[in-house]
């Protein structure tokens, strides 16, 4: 018979810590010390610093992360804003939207930030950007386009340093933005048409937004210099998936002549077109050529692959974090404006 003394007594389970200040109970230290120790500060001793964390360890204590970020006057938190103000039926899973987000998401998370996604309705909420910075829950604001808030991002962004916007850029304007020359990119395009003896064009596109209204200005451009007979009509396709359909349809059946091609305000309403086009019978580009702008992946997956204006996204969004950055540590940014290239597919 087995003598009880060989026996071990069972373990006693860990305590699991909940806060600095239990963890310093047990570790017969301030609190302070505590705090010190778990962030590597060098007026802890080595021998203490290793002792305080093993303990951590075993009593499966993690630092809360929040918290320390907001001791040091840092939410570890970005905002990303989408201001509907132009159009407040477009959804962020618009494809440029989210093409852009993707990137500016995957820049930011290298980071050590974690980002907070806002749609702005500016029409339902008159201080929408106001609320956003004044929240004291972000370090800064990426904004994805001006919309028709040109004078609102202003307003802020003369008082708030930490905001730079996908868009327009202006002489002197107050906002730090990154974008491409959108006047020169609906030049282009209406060009390349014109060049491939195309006379009578449209621009499908709602021009209130900022961005959209310089592209038809663009190629207003290019086809009064043009002259020999070229006109341009518009139609103000809305961006908003649910609308642009039946837009476009209504549009290429009343459209003034037979129109040879379009200039599109962006790749959803050229895809969009192109569709519907087809369903009138209408072949592309034999019958009308297309191009549209951005160049999102889905470009070169459409039927016929769509010929279209470039803008560098990718080279676009790390150039917006790499500004924040600079102006979320007290430093200053210029705006960036980057060049269009045009894309030459089966479109036009």
């Amino acid at each position: 018979m087995a003598d009880d003394s060989d026996i071990s007594a069972p373990e006693a389970p860990v305590r699991r810590v909940r806060n600095i200040a239990e963890l310093a109970g047990i570790a017969g230290v301030s609190a302070g010390t505590v705090s010190r120790a778990l962030a590597d500060k060098p007026m802890v001793n080595a021998r203490t610093r290793d002792r305080i964390q093993a303990l951590a360890r075993k009593h499966g204590f993690q630092v809360n992360q929040m918290a320390s970020k907001l001791r040091r006057q840092k939410t570890g938190v970005i905002a990303v804003v989408i201001p509907l103000g132009h159009d407040r039926r477009q959804h962020i899973s618009d494809p440029f939207f989210m093409t852009l987000l993707g990137v500016l998401a995957d820049e930011l998370t290298e980071r050590g930030y974690d980002v907070m996604l806002s749609r702005a309705i500016p029409q339902e909420d008159a201080n929408w950007l106001d609320r956003v910075v004044n929240s004291g829950m972000v370090d800064g604001v990426l904004m994805i386009g001006q919309s028709d808030q040109f004078d609102a991002i202003e307003e802020v962004a003369r008082s708030y340093k930490p905001l730079v916007v996908w868009g327009s850029n202006r002489a002197g304007q107050a906002h730090c933005s990154v974008g491409t020359d959108n006047f020169l990119g609906g030049r282009m395009a209406a060009e390349y048409l014109l060049g491939k003896g195309l006379r009578s064009l449209v621009f499908l596109g709602d021009t209130t937004g900022i961005e959209i209204d310089e592209r038809y200005s663009g190629a207003q451009a290019a086809v009064a210099e043009f002259g020999q007979g070229a006109r341009l009509q518009h139609m103000p396709i809305h961006l908003s998936i649910e609308e642009m359909t039946d837009e476009i349809g209504v549009a290429m059946t009343s459209l003034d002549g037979n129109i040879e091609g379009a200039v599109c305000a962006s790749d959803a309403i050229a895809m969009a077109t192109i569709r519907q086009l087809h369903e009138l019978g209408v072949a592309v580009p034999a019958d009308m050529a297309v191009i549209g702008f951005d160049d999102l992946p889905l470009a070169r997956h459409s039927v016929p692959q769509l010929t279209t204006i470039r803008q560098n996204i990718a080279s676009g969004a790390a150039q917006m974090v790499k500004r924040l950055m600079a102006k979320i540590e007290g430093g200053d940014a210029d705006a960036l404006v980057m060049p269009p290239e045009l894309v030459i597919r089966d479109s036009a």
